[in-house]
Parts: C-alpha cells; structure tokens; sequence
C-alpha cells in the first residue's frame, strides 16, 4: 500500500465534471484506491463517494492505493489533482 497527500489544484474542486473524469481515469486501474479528507474516506472509482468526500480548491487530501499497479494509480491520480486547470 502507498499513499501521497495532495493537494487539490482543480479550480472547482472535485466536484460535478472533473470529479467524473477523475473517477473514469481510476477506473484504469485494477488497484483499490481511495480518497481521506477530514476523516471522511471514499473510494475513487464511486462518483457518489468522491463527490461525497468533495475536495475543493486548495484543499489538501490523502490517496491511498492498494494493488498490483498502486504505484502508477498514484502517480497518475495525484497529478490529475495537483496539475489539471479544471
């Protein structure tokens, strides 16, 4: 298991439009992932759970990914959040 704190870079946050295409993206991948804001956690690929979670600009978030390709989830999640424009 690894996990990374992030920091969210997307104007809107994760929420409505870029949080769809966030959780098309992990769904690429066969790792379990999930997301950590303030004790709240929700798994990746639920479009209810991230929008759940709903992680606004500049807030800092934990993802944690468990799995045969943890490593690229990560890298590949963590630099959507932190380098999209939204």
């Amino acid at each position: 298991m690894v996990n990374k704190r992030v920091t969210v870079q997307l104007r809107e946050g994760l929420q409505a439009r870029p949080a769809a295409l966030f959780v098309q993206e992990a769904g690429r991948f066969h790792s379990h992932v999930t997301l950590e804001k303030d004790g709240k956690v929700a798994n990746v690929k639920s479009i209810m759970g991230v929008m759940s979670v709903a992680p606004a600009f500049g807030e800092e978030i934990v993802l944690a990914a468990d799995g045969p390709d943890e490593q690229e989830a990560l890298d590949t999640l963590s630099s959507f959040i932190e380098n999209q424009k939204g």
